[in-house]
């Protein structure tokens, strides 16, 4: 899949599940989970204990669901490598880093980055970034994007970190690109609850499709 076909796909789901299970099984399960309730675009944390199996593991096995699987917690070019030879189809990191921007650019795959200033985001765009990542977003009112979008036009920002089913109609409505949902979206996890997962994840697909039917 082309880098530009990947980034239609995040826009298209909205939502990008952030997983950070405490093994890979917990993974697989949580990304099942999600997958029933509609949310596809995975992104695998490096904070997972093997992270990079995990990767490889939906990579093989969940291809006719419709998944799409990134790497997330990535914090150096090295490790971004490793999860694109997983099978790893974006990089999600929570700061900026030019060498993991070259070495995306090089393969063509997506990079997106966390910044928190305008100068970060420009700074990130002139490198080849096409979106990215404001977090934490609890550190920011949605009135942030449409704000920022006034002299950045084509800048794309995905919030991550603080974002769940009270705040993320009121995200998409002020122009984010998509959002990224942790913990509030994978809260059953803890309690073995993975139904509540999948019901959670249906909400947020719900939110999004409410708020950009409403743009």
């Amino acid at each position: 899949m082309k880098k530009y076909e990947i980034l239609l796909k995040i826009k298209e789901c909205g939502i990008v599940a952030v997983i950070r299970g405490e093994n890979i099984d917990e993974a697989v399960k949580i990304t099942q989970a999600c997958l029933d309730g509609g949310i596809y675009a995975i992104e695998i944390t490096y904070t997972v204990p093997g992270a990079t199996q995990a990767i490889e593991h939906l990579k093989q096995n969940f291809q006719a669901q419709n998944l799409l699987v990134g790497a997330g917690t990535v914090l150096d070019s090295e490790t971004a490598r490793i999860a694109i030879l997983a099978g790893a189809g974006y990089i999600v990191s929570p700061a900026f880093s030019t060498d993991t921007a070259a070495l995306c650019n090089r393969y063509s795959i997506p990079y997106i980055p966390g910044i928190m200033t305008v100068n970060e985001i420009i700074r990130a765009m002139e490198c080849g970034v096409d979106v990215c990542k404001l977090f934490p977003g609890s550190e920011f009112s949605p009135s942030f994007i449409k704000a920022v979008k006034g002299p950045l036009p084509n800048a794309e920002i995905m919030p991550t970190g603080g974002v769940s089913l009270d705040n993320a109609e009121t995200w998409i409505k002020n122009g984010a690109f998509a959002i990224g949902a942790g913990s509030d979206l994978t809260a059953g996890s803890k309690t073995g609850n993975y139904k509540q997962i999948t019901e959670t994840a249906e909400k947020f697909i719900a939110a999004v499709k409410n708020a950009r039917a409403k743009k």
